[in-house]
């Protein structure tokens, strides 16, 4: 795999571009900035529709004088993402310790420092809840708002996937058999030894040794030319889910029941995920993940009860009076 660019070019170009950038920090920025266009153009959409409120901006006319005016909240957008990122990277990084526990135990420095191990559910948490305090804050609706950012949530989680299967992060699935793959699958889907991983490990022995600590069978990955690339196969869903999520975000619903709906298809997605990969169960068979997908799922079917109904006049935003937005 590819951990810094540079081993990304010297694949490609056959030389040497000293690069000091990760792949998977790359990718990240790919991500917030692709989100970052996508919730903007969605933003814009629904305050032209007068569904979202507007925030007040401070700037200056011909004649150099300050003065305050209404816009679109889309003016906010970079500020939401730097929010959503420091706080998603912290909560990511937080439950990535906990998920691999014993290897904090044993090198917590390097489990700390690291320029990969960040758990998605940590992130989305801890980033939705930094988010909805400061949209709060800005005095807008949060639930039109949310919807706003539904189909960039997906979209950017997808391409962040990228990153994660690029740096070799250890997000990767249980020990696989190309002699078990079926002849539609590309081998490249279906295992996937990870070189040069960030962990520097060799994926099949680290995955049968973890496998043993969580009581799988010996033979777990015995005659294994690999392991499932589930960063991909996350990058794929996520992809479909988005490109659902964009058919349908003109919907007559309720404010909410586009959230809602990206909740249903996020939770479905990693409990699916979750089949292939290979964690501690902490309740009965369930996977840490898979119980927060579950509750995902759970939120998301209660959300859409609620919003699935059709809008009326009197569901347009109300008015307030926001603080003044500045950058």
């Amino acid at each position: 795999m590819y951990p810094r660019l540079t081993d990304l070019f010297k694949d490609i170009f056959g030389f040497d571009l000293p690069l000091p950038i990760y792949s998977f920090g790359f990718m990240v920025a790919v991500a917030l900035v692709t989100a970052a266009w996508v919730s903007r153009r969605e933003l814009d959409r629904l305050y032209a529709a007068g569904r979202v409120g507007a925030v007040t901006v401070k700037e200056r006319d011909g004649k150099g004088r300050e003065r305050t005016v209404k816009a679109s909240p889309s003016v906010l957008i970079w500020t939401m993402m730097l929010v959503a990122a420091v706080s998603g990277v912290v909560g990511s990084k937080l439950f990535h310790l906990i998920d691999y526990w014993d290897r904090f135990v044993a090198d917590p420095a390097g489990m700390l420092f690291n320029a990969g191990g960040l758990t998605f559910y940590g992130g989305l948490i801890a980033g939705t809840l930094a988010v909805a305090t400061y949209i709060k804050r800005k005095g807008l609706a949060i639930r039109p708002v949310a919807d706003a950012l539904a189909p960039s949530l997906i979209l950017g989680y997808g391409i962040g996937r990228i990153g994660c299967y690029l740096a070799g992060d250890g997000d990767w699935g249980v020990c696989s058999s190309l002699a078990d793959k079926p002849a539609w699958i590309p081998g490249f889907l279906w295992s996937e030894t990870f070189p040069r991983n960030i962990f520097g490990v060799d994926v099949i022995a680290d995955t049968a040794e973890k496998g043993q600590r969580l009581g799988f069978p010996a033979d777990l990955c015995v005659g294994a030319d690999g392991v499932f690339p589930t960063m991909l196969h996350e990058t794929g869903m996520a992809l479909i889910i988005f490109g659902i999520l964009w058919a349908v975000r003109k919907h007559p619903f309720q404010a909410g029941w586009l959230f809602s709906l990206y909740l249903v298809f996020n939770g479905i997605e990693r409990f699916l995920i979750e089949i292939i990969r290979l964690n501690p169960d902490v309740l009965g068979p369930l996977s840490q993940a898979q119980l927060i997908a579950l509750g995902l799922i759970a939120f998301g079917l209660v959300g859409l009860a609620i919003t699935t109904r059709r809008r009326t006049g009197t569901d347009a935003p109300s008015p307030s009076v926001p603080e003044p937005a500045t950058a």
